[in-house]
């Protein structure tokens, strides 16, 4: 029997970020299938950095992209992030205990088939565009979420 996980990513926070792509690598390797949906400041683990526009978006989504973290490595800590220097200290704290980075992890998930979902009304609240997305990510509906959670085993919300 194939169980099924599904993590809604709502946190922009490179800890919170990082303890959900430990979970969706760890459920993989487990065998168990899992989805990930990202709303609102989850969205940011997935844009990608090399892909932001300004095409066809109003002053306010222009601006609010350019403020924004613009992939995994930009997000901020939820706490003690000190302007920087407490991530800055984490992620040395990370290579000296010899431990993958963010990227990593969310390379990892993506190399091992987890499904990465995007909420439609948040892409369109922030001004984003799928493009700017990686491109596994599928945008869809909360209802289409909703199903897709209703059919899990475990449910997430980080």
């Amino acid at each position: 029997m194939n169980k099924k996980m599904n993590l809604l990513v709502f946190s922009g926070d490179y800890d919170k970020a990082l303890a959900a792509l430990i979970l969706a690598n760890s459920a993989r390797e487990l065998d168990v299938e899992v989805t990930m949906f990202f709303a609102f400041w989850g969205l940011c683990l997935v844009r990608d950095p090399g892909k932001g526009t300004s095409e066809d978006k109003t002053v306010f989504e222009q601006m609010f992209g350019l403020v924004t973290p613009k992939g995994p490595e930009e997000l901020p800590l939820s706490r003690m992030n000190m302007i920087g220097l407490g991530k800055q200290m984490l992620l040395e704290m990370m290579e000296d205990d010899k431990t993958p980075s963010l990227t990593d992890f969310l390379n990892g998930a993506r190399k091992k088939g987890v499904k990465f979902y995007g909420c439609k009304l948040s892409v369109d609240v922030m001004g984003l565009k799928e493009e700017e997305l990686l491109p596994e990510v599928q945008i869809i509906t909360a209802k289409e979420y909703l199903a897709d959670a209703l059919e899990s085993d475990m449910q997430l919300f980080i």
